[in-house]
């Protein structure tokens, strides 16, 4: 059985024989284990559509417990996004993150297009690219059902003072609960709400990520909210550090 849709590559693994090992998120099938004796040596169509950040068509044969790539056609390389190390960091960081949180054979396309208008915004964006990869996170934990809490505490449903936003409890926390938690010794991950974090997370989940393509959070905001939010994903995703992490210095 042939099956053929649009995708990306997620990762590229070489095998000991000629054969090539590709993950690829597909539009209509989700996240595929495909493998292909196709080379990805050269600057064919064929050949950059095996490679990372590459949206092609996938022409794959599904058979029972495996799938083979037969042909592949570029239908745009983000070639310049490996020319730049800072977007290449923050590429690399979203394509693994969203291969993590993905299943294997569930399509996933609301998770799919934002990927895919990640990319084309960040090709586009000249600095300030961590600002574009906090709105995908936020907006990524809006599609897997865990978005935080910020109406009223997460712990009493009280919807003054909340000072703190608290990552075991799912959201913003009232200084109450808060001061009822460390009186308890009770071993937990607070943050101090430094900055009008409601209005940022709502602005990052509702707005396009087109609209970010000229703006920018001040660096010492935008990397308190990267420790908030990586810290977020790790206690509620299970997402220890990520390769792709080793040259941020983002404390967990």
């Amino acid at each position: 059985m042939y099956i053929d849709s649009r995708g990306i590559v997620l990762r590229q693994i070489k095998t000991q024989d000629t054969r090539t090992m590709l993950l690829v998120f597909t539009e209509k099938y989700g996240k595929l284990s495909v493998g292909t004796g196709l080379t990805g040596k050269g600057k064919n169509k064929s050949s950059l559509a095996l490679r990372p950040f590459t949206f092609g068509m996938y022409h794959i044969f599904k058979g029972r417990n495996y799938y083979n790539l037969d042909r592949a056609e570029t239908l745009h390389s983000f070639y310049s996004i490996g020319e730049d190390i800072d977007k290449y960091m923050e590429a690399s960081y979203i394509l693994e993150l969203t291969e993590k949180v993905i299943p294997e054979d569930v399509p996933q396309p609301g998770i799919f297009s934002l990927l895919m208008n990640f990319i084309k915004a960040l090709e586009k964006r000249k600095t300030h690219h961590l600002t574009l990869k906090l709105a995908y996170e936020v907006k990524l934990l809006k599609l897997l059902g865990i978005f935080p809490e910020l109406k009223r505490c997460a712990i009493c449903g009280s919807t003054e003072g909340k000072e703190y936003f608290s990552i075991e409890s799912g959201g913003l926390m009232c200084s109450g609960c808060c001061e009822k938690i460390k009186s308890e010794s009770t071993e937990s991950l607070i943050f101090p709400t430094t900055f009008d974090i409601v209005k940022v997370l709502n602005y990052f989940a509702s707005n396009s990520l087109e609209t970010f393509e000229k703006i920018a959070l001040e660096d010492k905001t935008a990397k308190y909210l990267q420790r908030i939010i990586r810290s977020y994903i790790s206690y509620h995703l299970d997402i220890k550090k990520l390769k792709s992490e080793s040259v941020f210095d983002v404390e967990i």
